[in-house]
């Protein structure tokens, strides 16, 4: 029986295919003030500037392809029962081929309803942006299906099921300084072992991380010469 491998992702998994992190010294939130662009009273002072600053970042994405990490994690999957939990908005791990993964702070590539939330819609590759009159089926004007400052997480209690159930946890790229997605750790069993792939150093709650301090793709190289 495979063993259970969790996996929480943050920006700097993603960083090395191109796309923008947010927290980083000159990342977005340095250009775009927060408020503006990623709550809902920015979306509702100015929709069409939220919209377009979506529309941007989705076209970033299609342009980007998943590096080895992304493909590395997949690979993973035929020696452990892998479940990757991402703050990530990119779909660059289920381009990679991992079948499982829950995006805690919603997903690029999906719109859903200002009205109805249940109401969420693939968007076609081919025709990306959305726009000011794009409506859902009942009549209510489309947004990203991203999770706001200020808005509840509605994938984090799937996410702490299954960290619950790793016997192995290992964190890429992310700060653990957003909550509650950083919350997770605390949800680790004892006596798991937690790898933490960063080149930076991170503070955790937990003092018996292995911490190494590579990039993601040359982490989870090591990290798979480590599980062997």
């Amino acid at each position: 029986m495979k063993k259970k491998l969790v996996v929480l992702t943050g920006a700097g998994m993603s960083a090395e295919s191109g796309i923008a992190t947010f927290r980083d010294s000159g990342g977005l939130w340095d250009r775009y003030p927060v408020e503006q662009v990623a709550t809902p009273e920015g979306f509702a002072a100015d929709p069409e500037l939220v919209l377009n600053f979506y529309n941007t970042r989705r076209r970033e994405l299609l342009k980007a392809v998943p590096n080895e990490g992304h493909k590395a994690l997949a690979e993973m999957e035929k020696q452990f029962d892998v479940d990757i939990i991402t703050q990530n908005i990119d779909n660059l791990h289920e381009r990679a081929g991992s079948s499982r993964v829950v995006h805690l702070h919603g997903e690029l590539m999906k719109a859903r309803s200002t009205g109805d939330d249940s109401l969420i819609y693939d968007i076609d590759p081919a025709n990306s942006d959305i726009r000011i009159g794009d409506l859902c089926e009942k009549g209510f004007q489309l947004r990203p299906h991203i999770v706001w400052f200020g808005e509840p997480v509605p994938m984090i209690r799937e996410a702490e099921r299954i960290t619950r159930q790793a016997e192995i946890f290992v964190i890429i790229g992310t700060s653990m300084n957003v909550y509650p997605a950083a919350g997770l750790l605390m949800d680790v069993r004892k006596n798991v072992p937690v790898y933490l792939i960063d080149p930076k150093d991170v503070s955790t709650t937990r003092y018996d991380v292995h911490h190494i301090r590579k990039g993601a793709s040359e982490g989870v190289k090591e990290l798979r010469q480590l599980l062997r």
